[in-house]
């Protein structure tokens, strides 16, 4: 199965960095590249779409003295007919090279373009992959990675640029519409290139698990998760948290380190370390899609707590000893290995000996430092328990103080105490949750671990409008940009709504010039 396949290459690409703090990040599905000729309207033949273009984009949007670097880009325009919009996208903190299969219809910017004879774009988010204005990822160098820069990024490209393909440096905002189109991360960077740019560069916007509202605190990860992973699972993992919590409360060294011996993890410094290890399982949820069954891999870690002798356990699950040693199980004979490789348990996991290069490496595509500045600087999103008198499957020991440590690891010439995140700042720039804009469309899943993050989040009861429609399918994150991801009836009615928005807002814009 094509997406089961990209799910476990995707982890185990991830699991490859140690110390992920970072892991749970709101990055985006993965879709393979057509294996087909890519032809023309009048059958030309035309690039593959793995083709590689470079833009001169400034280093410094706030000082163009600078100068330029080579931001990498690709496109397919074998829709594209003159007139037609121009539909553009970063895949956000990730190397772009994999996400070259969105300029395709195998994803809703492909299914636009093909509907109105448009071409699609992907580029490069600045200091990921090798779009990068340094040789570097220092922290004097990364500085210049800010969401306004990046935003920049959009905005020069979209005005600046003169397209590969033919009578593609006519196609500049006024002379034909462009649209922004964005998932998780980069569906904010839609929303805030909208809000803060000068009108007419973009006339339309799509917005997948768009995490506008930058929370610190973010606890509300793991609500969807609780509620929509098999309740029995659900109820042995709160059970083995709570043991854990409960352990950590009472100061029982020897209790927890008998749990950590379960888990084969009795080596790791710091009961931190080790709460985070058991996240590890719920962070899988994140990468589902609506058509995996039980082969994925959060499915497997849930059928190893719940499957007893061919017996699935009932809604409260088989109880606190069962789900150690069963989950403990699970990391001895196959999570251990997907997560860690070769790694012994300390340099995999632990995020306590500074010695560890994964600390200071500063060369280019690293995309767990260059989301990590981000992170600690702007973003926040810490993925941690929740407060007392709520339901958890993730451990009370977890709180933003301790990945906020982690930024003092990674940029201690920057940070001398654990920082905070300025998300008030960047809600109050960007407009988060208040956001209200004309020609949006927000698509969301109700299992989206970043829901939370959305316009939506429980309770926040934001309108939906024929000028910002917002749709919400039963997918997870992102599961909308997918086009086979319509094999859900509830994606395909987000899908097919925003086709028809689409159409309806190209058919009102007018050439400026």
């Amino acid at each position: 199965m094509r997406a089961l396949t990209s799910l476990l290459l995707a982890g185990v690409a991830r699991a490859a960095i140690p110390n992920a703090m970072f892991r749970g990040m709101p990055s985006l599905p993965k879709v393979p590249v057509p294996e087909r000729s890519i032809t023309s309207p009048n059958g030309t033949a035309l690039p593959p779409i793995t083709t590689v273009y470079h833009f001169d984009q400034l280093i410094d949007h706030n000082n163009p003295g600078l100068g330029t670097f080579k931001q990498r880009y690709w496109m397919d325009w074998e829709f594209y007919e003159p007139g037609g919009p121009i539909i553009l996208m970063t895949p956000g903190e990730v190397n772009a090279e994999e996400f070259a299969g969105y300029t395709t219809n195998y994803t809703i910017d492909g299914l636009i373009a093909q509907q109105q004879s448009g071409a699609a774009i992907i580029i490069e988010h600045r200091f990921f992959g090798f779009s990068n204005p340094y040789d570097n990822l220092t922290s004097q160098s990364l500085a210049l990675l800010t969401i306004q820069q990046a935003i920049d990024d959009l905005v020069y490209f979209a005005t600046t640029v003169d397209l590969p393909m033919s009578g593609g440096d006519a196609v500049k905002p006024g002379q034909a519409p462009w649209i922004l189109s964005g998932g998780s991360y980069a569906g904010a960077l839609t929303n805030g290139d909208r809000l803060k740019s000068k009108p007419g560069i973009f006339w339309a916007a799509y917005l997948s698990s768009a995490t506008v509202e930058t929370i610190t605190d973010y606890y509300d990860y793991f609500t969807p998760i609780r509620e929509y992973m098999p309740q029995n699972c659900s109820s042995d993992v709160q059970a083995v948290i709570a043991h854990l919590d409960k352990m950590y409360a009472a100061n029982d060294k020897v209790g927890i380190q008998t749990l950590q011996d379960a888990f084969a993890l009795g080596s790791l410094d710091h009961v931190g370390d080790f709460a985070t290890a058991l996240q590890y399982n719920l962070w899988d949820w994140q990468s589902m899609d609506p058509d995996y069954g039980p082969g994925a891999l959060f499915y497997q870690f849930c059928d190893a707590l719940e499957v007893k002798d061919g017996v699935n356990a009932g809604p409260g699950g088989w109880g606190l000893d069962h789900a150690i040693n069963s989950w403990g199980n699970f990391w001895n004979t196959t999570y251990y290995k997907i997560i860690c490789e070769d790694k012994d348990v300390e340099t995999c996991l632990g995020t306590f000996d500074l010695t560890n290069p994964y600390w200071t490496n500063i060369t280019v595509n690293n995309w767990s430092r260059s989301w990590a500045w981000m992170v600690c600087n702007q973003i926040g999103f810490y993925q941690v328990g929740p407060p007392e008198g709520q339901p958890a499957i993730v451990s009370r020991i977890l709180q933003p103080s301790f990945v906020e440590r982690q930024c003092v690891n990674m940029f201690p010439e920057v940070f001398t105490s654990p920082p905070q995140p300025a998300t008030a700042v960047t809600n109050t720039m960007y407009a988060g949750w208040d956001v209200n804009l004309p020609r949006l469309f927000f698509a969301n899943g109700l299992r989206d671990p970043w829901r939370g993050g959305t316009v939506s989040a429980d309770g926040l009861n934001k309108p939906n409008t024929t000028s910002m429609p917002i749709y919400m399918s039963d997918g997870f994150h992102c599961s909308d940009l997918v086009a086979d991801n319509a094999m859900d009836p509830t994606v395909a009615v987000v899908q097919d709504a925003a086709l028809r928005y689409i159409k309806e807002w190209l058919a009102e814009w007018k050439p400026s010039k």
